[in-house]
């Protein structure tokens, strides 16, 4: 049989993968186009689409991986075979990253191969309740709604609007302002550029990618900003959330500003990962999460 032949993801893909990413219940963040689009040069995506399955894999480090497949449950055991005759044939182990609980099964369930299954802590999801969000009631996140309301009197002024053309150029002048600052801290990082040039790219081109934004502009200068999508029937994903870090409770308006003005009708919040970065999990945490969407990896043994 002819291995999978696989192709670099471009921008023309978004309707083939919002059909597939929308055909299921998922609740991995990275499972919709434009996640995978703003990372597709440093992981290196690549896709195809073959028998109504979705195909994709990522190499990082030097190390090949499969994405989960995407398509109806039960042409999952023949995808997983697929993929191991693919990585077979680049005489490399079958390796998945990024799966949901529900592959996992069905790799364990696999008949012709035996798979070591580890969680992925650093990669969970964090997920909250998007009416805890906008109300911020409650002794846990008394200090999130201080640091708010502090914005709030301090800042009379300031403007939470949705992202339109006008919008995006300010936008975008904060954005490189803000990773001169970073790359002055941290010269060597990788992910400062790649992060800089994904965001500017989907800013460059936001109808296209049918996403909602928000801003806040404070005498004239957009301080924070954010964009995301609906990620399932019940769930929005945050995939950018920028703030001054110097003008207290920036980060706390536009997170509650957002999901109040474009997320209301959503019963859940997903907030991506953390990363295993330890100021970023402390953040994440901060705002209580009321679930974690657990990934895995896993290696044909």
């Amino acid at each position: 049989m002819i291995a999978i032949v696989f192709r670099d993801l471009v921008k023309e893909d978004k309707p083939l993968l919002d059909r597939y990413c929308h055909s299921q219940y998922y609740e991995n963040s990275h499972l919709n186009f434009t996640n995978l689009f703003m990372w597709r040069e440093p992981y290196q995506i690549k896709i195809c689409e073959e028998n109504d399955v979705l195909y994709m894999i990522s190499t990082w480090q030097d190390e090949l991986m499969a994405l989960q497949p995407l398509g109806a449950e039960d042409k999952m055991q023949e995808a997983i075979g697929r993929l191991a005759e693919y990585f077979k044939e680049q005489g490399k182990p079958l390796v998945f990253s990024g799966i949901e609980k529900f592959f996992v099964r069905e790799l364990e369930f696999y008949p012709g191969a035996k798979f070591d299954i580890k969680s992925d802590r650093d990669n969970f999801d964090y997920v909250y309740l998007a009416e805890k969000l906008i109300n911020l009631s409650g002794r846990k996140l008394h200090s999130k709604k201080n640091h708010l309301n502090a914005f709030r009197k301090l800042y009379p002024q300031a403007e939470c609007l949705p992202i339109d053309d006008d919008i995006i150029t300010l936008c975008k002048i904060e954005l490189n302002n803000w990773y001169k600052l970073r790359l002055a801290d941290a010269p060597d990082d990788p992910f400062i550029g790649w992060e800089r040039k994904a965001i500017m790219e989907i800013l460059n081109d936001f109808r296209y990618f049918d996403l909602k934004g928000g801003a806040i502009r404070l005498d004239g200068r957009i301080i924070a900003f954010t964009f995301g999508e609906q990620l399932n029937k019940d769930t929005a994903v945050i995939h950018v959330e920028k703030a001054d870090p110097d003008i207290r409770g920036a980060y706390p308006a536009i997170n509650q500003g957002f999901v109040a003005h474009a997320w209301s009708h959503m019963t859940y919040i997903n907030r991506e990962e953390d990363m295993g970065h330890e100021g970023l999990r402390k953040a994440k945490e901060s705002y209580k999460p009321e679930k974690m969407i657990e990934k895995f990896t896993a290696r044909m043994i």
